[in-house]
């Protein structure tokens, strides 16, 4: 989203994860994703740091001028603690350890206090759209999916803060099906004037 946010023209290349390309690995070896290779030599790896690489040459609505700490902690203690705690709950016959209910209530704690925070507030940080909100984003809705009708009836804030999201022409712009990348295939341009 960042990345169409900021109107980065950039070459997509789909792929399966069941069948990586040697192509993914050669750019990166962790062969993990998303990537994004600049200028033949630089990588970015991580979903943070190609976020916070878009907003930096390009934040018109200042998703990432504020409250800068907050949103690192925010963002940091999701992709450690909640990131954990959603793939327990959301693969949960690979985690035996605990039965589905469990997983669920570890994964409730952080869910309460989301929902809480819109209670009062439009978005995570203010009432304003930041970097941590579309950071979280897609980490909320891959919970929510787990049981939607759970989720929307137990915080219906949150709900409806994710449905925002969901809603939006921003997220609608990127949401399209695209053709597993070949190596001697058509290029797909995204932000391409």
């Amino acid at each position: 989203m960042s990345l169409s946010y900021s109107y980065i023209k950039y070459e997509h290349r789909e792929i399966l994860l069941k069948a990586r390309p040697q192509a993914l690995y050669d750019i990166s070896p962790k062969g993990t994703v998303p990537v994004l290779l600049l200028d033949g030599n630089n990588v970015i790896d991580e979903s943070i740091d190609i976020m916070k690489w878009a907003l930096k040459n390009s934040d018109k609505d200042s998703w990432y001028e504020n409250n800068i700490e907050k949103q690192d902690e925010f963002i940091l203690n999701n992709d450690n603690s909640f990131k954990k705690k959603l793939d327990n709950y959301k693969y949960h016959i690979r985690f035996p350890e605990l039965t589905f209910e469990e997983h669920r209530k570890n994964i409730t704690k952080d869910l309460i206090v989301y929902n809480k925070i819109l209670e009062k507030n439009t978005y995570l940080i203010k009432n304003n759209i930041t970097l941590t909100d579309i950071a979280i984003f897609p980490f909320i809705r891959q919970c929510a999916h787990v049981d939607i009708d759970w989720f929307k009836e137990q915080f219906p804030f949150l709900h409806n803060w994710l449905q925002s999201f969901i809603d939006s022409n921003l997220y609608q712009s990127i949401m399209h099906k695209y053709p597993i990348w070949e190596e001697r295939g058509k290029k797909i341009i995204i932000n391409d004037g």
